[in-house]
């Protein structure tokens, strides 16, 4: 069996994934009405910093077993 972690990496590799896509799809077609702190791009911060987490996790479990 996997170690949880390495579920947990796959998870915010997906999760950080989407939300980096979501984040590089409203920098290229802005919504119309934006909030005070839109020029930060969060998503995109946030999306990156769950696909790098999510990579670490991965591969620093890859190889282990539990049991």
């Amino acid at each position: 069996m996997k170690p949880i972690w390495y579920f947990v990496g796959l998870l915010l590799l997906s999760m950080g994934a989407i939300i980096m896509i979501a984040g590089i799809y409203q920098v290229l077609n802005p919504p119309p009405h934006q909030t005070v702190l839109a020029d930060l791009h969060p998503s995109l911060w946030w999306g990156g910093v769950m696909t790098l987490s999510g990579l670490i996790f991965l591969l620093t479990n890859k190889k282990k077993r539990v049991g």
